[in-house]
């Protein structure tokens, strides 16, 4: 129950993120800004919650995660509720960098907690299990919230998702077991991570992934309506089968990640490669072709999303897995603005086809080098 209610915390932080991706259009609109500004929001979101997930690990590592849990999804529900009410964009931009500092912390501790939770054994299974938020957001949450704010209104997007933070919180500090914090970290623990070569290697993996995916699917809204023509109604769709195919990875991921980490995480990186390639050269503009890609480009994601988790703390071990982990959430979330600020740029100089291109050959390059890695199931000594 508790791994289950970690899972739905991680939706409801996933969503939050995502949430402009599916409405951006609408924002600009609503407060007198271009998209590239109106980008901020994502951007700046990703990084702030990168160093959030350094700083919480050093501030409150030793503090036990229920209380702290529930305290960030507060944090979570009351940057939804502002940005909601906002009628400035610098009170929209304020009130989302509060949420991220609630995101980063989150993540900071999120991938650990399965571990803490479940017995060795089921580890892989249980980070599976919390990740799933993450495809279940895209299936969801950037879908849903797509056509709540083409129907309804992008502030109440913001709203619900403020609620169910609220709810989630609630139910948190009814079912989460008390989880022992660690000892305080300090440079020296982070230091001890970042001599790990292994780890070195599978930070500069996902890093690239992930700078690739976000530089592609930041801007999926806007190369489905504009490069493929594709109505309204098929880019909820789409987004929808996005999700879907998340959680058929997150799936396949808990069955197998213990086994064939290696094996499955190349899966997925030829997945995301191969329908970024894809992406880049179709020429019509038939939606069946686009959501059989785009099942293709989800389902990668999300093994890659999992797996990378789980490498990061099979091979950091007990003792150093919160601060490996913090160093992989700040990594992520500075490779999601990363990749937003790259898509922007080839975007302005070239053309999104060109974007998409470009991501799938970060890709091969994450793709590269997890063939020529050979550490992956022996944790660090």
């Amino acid at each position: 129950m508790a791994v289950c209610m970690l899972a739905i915390a991680s939706f409801i932080v996933v969503s939050t993120e995502l949430a402009p991706i599916g409405m951006l259009s609408a924002i600009a609109s609503s407060m007198g800004q271009n998209c590239g500004t109106t980008g901020l929001v994502v951007t700046l979101y990703a990084w702030l919650g990168a160093v959030s997930a350094l700083v919480s690990v050093t501030t409150f590592s030793h503090l036990p995660r229920k209380p702290v849990v529930i305290v960030l999804m507060l944090l979570m529900a009351a940057s939804n509720g502002i940005a909601a009410i906002s009628e400035h964009f610098s009170v929209l931009l304020i009130a989302r960098l509060a949420g991220a500092i609630a995101h980063g912390a989150f993540w900071a501790m999120a991938g650990t907690m399965g571990a803490q939770l479940v017995s060795d054994k089921y580890t892989g299974r249980a980070t599976a299990i919390i990740f799933s938020g993450v495809s279940i957001a895209s299936i969801l949450g950037v879908p849903f919230i797509n056509w709540i704010s083409s129907t309804i209104g992008w502030r109440l997007s913001f709203l619900l998702l403020g609620a169910l933070a609220i709810i989630t919180a609630i139910i948190l500090a009814f079912t989460l077991p008390a989880v022992s914090g660690t000892f305080r970290m300090g440079r020296k623990q982070f230091s001890a991570v970042l001599q790990i070569k292994q780890l070195r290697q599978v930070y500069l993996i996902a890093t690239a992934a992930i700078i690739a995916h976000f530089a592609a699917f930041t801007y999926i809204e806007v190369f489905m309506a504009e490069e493929m023509a594709i109505s309204a109604n098929w880019i909820a769709i789409c987004l929808f089968v996005f999700g879907i195919a998340g959680v058929a990875g997150n799936l396949l991921c808990g069955l197998f990640i213990d086994r064939y980490l290696k094996s499955i995480l190349g899966a997925g990186l030829v997945l995301i490669c191969g329908s970024l390639i894809l992406l880049s050269a179709v020429l019509s503009h038939n939606p069946i072709m686009l959501m059989v890609l785009v099942f293709a480009w989800g389902l990668g994601v999300a093994i890659l999303f999992v797996g990378i988790q789980a490498w990061v703390i099979r091979l950091a071990g007990y003792d150093n897995a919160l601060p490996a982990s913090a160093i992989y959430a700040a990594i992520f979330n500075g490779a999601v603005g990363i990749g937003a600020i790259i898509g922007a740029g080839i975007i302005d100089f070239g053309n999104m086809k060109m974007l998409y291109l470009i991501a799938s050959l970060i890709t091969l390059f994450s793709l590269f080098q997890l063939l020529i890695s050979k550490t992956m199931h022996k944790p660090a000594q």
